[in-house]
């Protein structure tokens, strides 16, 4: 059996102590690969740093994630445009549109958000979408691209049965994480429905831990506890879930990643 958690920041501050258990705690649960969204510029050399040193289990992304596109968004853009060109990634990520936080930024974030669609497209590249409060303007940002055939996921879905229907629709995937495991969170009754094909696996580690650590630094060996849920509420088995959801993951990233590694 094997699991892949599609989304995490081990490169992250909270992991610089124990990254090495982590990622062995993750290893003794089933986990093989671990997919690192980008953030911003701060972030990148931590995130590549932890590639290089697990070459066969951290695969790094490139993006400019919403909540950092600020006054310096075009330098931002600029050094995600040259790392595309200068290496491989697995998907242009994470990137897309959040407007809980902060608004001063809107057409800002339209502007970024497109500007990568087209690189991914380009690049023929998935991309791996973080939206917040922003859920119908993202789905319609992102059809247009969707129709010239870029595909990818909306990472830690959390929307309506409605909105994963418009995103499965698409050709989209939804990333299911922690939030399927909270009471009253409305997730199950949302993705019962939506095909098994449409769903992949994450944790978005160290952020949204599942039941029973939640309110504690979340780790990529607690994607079992999202596995269990999503088993419970698809009426299946945890190694078939892992096994379907997986191989979702693996057609998603796998093609066009082991094309481009070849051009390093």
């Amino acid at each position: 059996m094997k699991l892949i958690d599609t989304h995490c920041h081990l490169y992250s501050e909270e992991f610089k102590d124990d990254i090495d258990s982590v990622i062995e705690r993750a290893r003794a649960e089933g986990v093989t690969k671990f997919y690192l969204p980008a953030i911003d510029s701060s972030c990148l050399q931590a995130m590549l740093n932890l590639e290089a040193k697990y070459p066969n289990e951290c695969v790094a992304m490139m993006g400019l994630h919403p909540c950092y596109v600020k006054v310096n968004y075009k330098d931002e853009l600029k050094l995600v445009e040259e790392q595309l060109a200068k290496r491989s990634f697995a998907a242009v990520g994470e990137i897309g549109l959040d407007f809980y936080w902060d608004k001063t930024f809107v057409n800002e974030q339209y502007e970024a958000f497109e500007q990568q669609m087209q690189w991914a497209l380009e690049r023929h590249l998935p991309i791996v979408i973080h939206t917040r409060n922003a859920m119908q303007e993202t789905i319609n940002r992102v059809k247009p691209f969707a129709v010239k055939g870029l595909k990818g996921i909306f990472h830690c879905f959390s929307g309506s049965y409605e909105s994963a229907k418009q995103v499965t629709d698409l050709g989209f995937l939804l990333g299911i994480g922690g939030v399927i495991t909270y009471k009253n969170a409305g997730l199950p009754e949302a993705i019962v429905n939506i095909p098994l094909e449409y769903l992949v696996l994450e944790t978005d580690a160290p952020y949204l831990t599942p039941i029973p650590f939640r309110g504690k630094r979340n780790e990529c060996s607690y994607l079992k506890y999202i596995v269990e849920k999503l088993a419970e509420v698809k009426n299946m088995s945890f190694v078939e879930l892992a096994a379907i959801t997986s191989t979702n993951a693996e057609k998603l990233f796998m093609p066009k990643f082991g094309l481009n590694k070849l051009q390093r």
